[in-house]
């Protein structure tokens, strides 16, 4: 019995047979989606927008328009005014600035020390590293509102009540954020990378410089934003300890907003508005770069 040998596929043979698949399957190619994508889509995205569209709406009309029934789909003449008076009544820039400040602080340092630690639970080898790991894990299943009358009482003890740093202080560290990092830096940090520093005569601490903040870049972006985010919204905690009138968040300041026998609810979304703001803008701004970073880390892990 003779077998016949296959000829080798020329090249021109193969760019015809390439030829003939859909363009989505080539190499380098664009996916497009279809009508039934692009539908679904902007739907979503529609329902997404609703809240905020309809926020900018409140706030431009009266309180009186806003108990009507039914209430008011489209801008009234209102937006700017409410906006001055919620900004003025609310003291909403000392808020602005102390917001800022805390989640600042709190985002920055939240990515750095959790940057740290993922890195000592992916890469290091030390006893006891997988019963820290889940201790670290067990801490996101308790509830917060378990430590607010322990942390209360020494926030009391230190004299920090209507100051920034009883807010700043107990939002420094994250156990999201050390195990998000730790996720990502065991697939994006090859070992051999870190041996190869180790070889060159890299100490543990410039590793972290040099090596492991890099390749963490992008999920550093990601877990900044969240905090960032995380921060700002804040409500309870920082209730709890501050003031309208002494150190105000932007939460803080907007719950005094529109206080009466009859709540304005025109004043209170004007001020609700005004706080979402910064982050929109923070986002239109970074948005991009993070994305970007996102598919970049998935590229390289």
């Amino acid at each position: 019995m003779t077998t016949t040998a296959t000829p080798p596929e020329t090249p021109i043979v193969k760019e015809q047979k390439r030829s003939r698949l859909p363009k989505s399957a080539r190499a380098g190619g664009t996916l497009h989606g279809g009508p039934l994508a692009y539908v679904i889509l902007t739907v979503f995205t529609l329902v997404s927008l609703f809240p905020l569209v309809w926020t900018a709406i409140a706030a431009s009309r009266d309180n009186q328009r806003l108990a009507e029934n039914p209430p008011p789909f489209w801008f009234g003449s209102n937006l700017f005014k409410n906006l001055e008076i919620a900004w003025q009544d609310a003291n909403l820039g000392e808020a602005f600035l102390n917001t800022t400040i805390v989640a600042g602080i709190s985002a920055a340092t939240i990515v750095v020390l959790s940057t740290i630690a993922g890195f000592a639970f992916a890469k290091l080898r030390f006893k006891g590293r997988n019963a820290l790991m889940l201790l670290v894990i067990g801490t996101m299943m308790v509830p917060p509102q378990l430590s607010i009358i322990p942390l209360y009482m020494m926030v009391a003890k230190l004299d920090w009540t209507d100051q920034l740093q009883a807010v700043i202080f107990p939002s420094l560290v994250s156990a999201f954020g050390v195990f998000f990092m730790r996720q990502y830096l065991l697939q994006a940090l090859p070992d051999e990378v870190i041996e190869a520093a180790r070889v060159d005569g890299a100490s543990s601490w410039r590793v972290v410089w040099h090596v492991v903040f890099p390749a963490a870049r992008p999920a550093m972006a990601v877990l900044g934003m969240l905090m960032f985010v995380q921060a700002w919204n804040d409500f309870l905690w920082p209730f709890l300890v501050l003031t309208q009138t002494g150190n105000p968040t932007v939460q803080v300041a907007v719950a005094g907003l529109g206080r009466g026998y009859t709540p304005d609810q025109s004043l209170i979304m004007a001020g609700a508005l005004l706080g979402t703001l910064p982050l929109l803008l923070v986002f239109a701004i970074f948005g991009k770069q993070i994305v970007g970073g996102i598919m970049q880390g998935a590229v390289k892990g």
